[in-house]
């Protein structure tokens, strides 16, 4: 398979010292699941200040102690958080504390570990998502297969802006989604090496959920 995503304007690598540090830091097998949790917070709010760049201004007027200003804010209906469950979870808070208003919805999709393809078992969005640019959130993007279905299950409610942020990928998940959704911007903080035969991210960081939450 012949990876291009890197020439895509549609495709953002994150690279930032702080990022890399936490990231070498989560990957670690000696990491406990209250510094994972606390290291997928903190990228994910690195992530989401790139991929929150180009949300639209409008002009207010701000009353300083000293005079009134023109200053500038996010527009209308900002933004809505969709993580994919479980391990979409831990990435939540972290683009919660720049975005304290953000809505939050949730989908529900496992991989068959037979198939590896996603099966879905639960969608809910905010009322208003389709007037919001929605950030879907899931650490890993390994075949893409999960973060794809999700993509088009929100499309499928209305959403015209979506954007994916991701901690770590394999390049066959970030093509996947590229391709399946030119319009969908993707950001992630690291392209590993490859998928293995059970389409684990290597070197990756292990099952993230698992991690997350203490289940292995």
């Amino acid at each position: 398979m012949k990876f291009t995503f890197r020439e895509n304007p549609n495709f953002h690598d994150v690279d930032h010292p702080l990022v890399e540090h936490k990231l070498s830091i989560l990957r670690s097998v000696d990491t406990t699941p209250k510094q994972f949790a606390e290291l997928a917070e903190e990228i994910a709010l690195l992530l989401t200040y790139e991929a929150t760049k180009n949300l639209p201004l409008e002009d207010v007027q701000v009353e300083t102690p000293l005079e009134t200003m023109t200053g500038k804010m996010v527009s209308g209906k900002a933004v809505g958080i969709v993580p994919i469950l479980r391990a979409g979870l831990g990435m939540v808070s972290g683009v919660q504390k720049l975005i304290p208003n953000a809505k939050v919805g949730h989908i529900g999709l496992y991989r068959d570990h037979d198939t590896h393809e996603p099966v879905e078992y639960y969608c809910k969005l905010p009322a208003d998502a389709e007037k919001r640019t929605i950030i879907v959130v899931d650490p890993m993007l390994a075949t893409g297969g999960s973060a794809s279905d999700a993509i088009t299950m929100i499309k499928k409610r209305g959403v015209k802006k979506i954007k994916l942020c991701c901690i770590v990928s394999a390049p066959e998940g970030v093509q996947r989604v590229l391709d399946d959704h030119p319009d969908v911007e993707v950001y992630v903080a690291a392209v590993d090496r490859c998928l293995n035969e059970n389409c684990y991210i290597l070197p990756g960081l292990g099952d993230a959920g698992d991690r997350l939450f203490g289940t292995k």
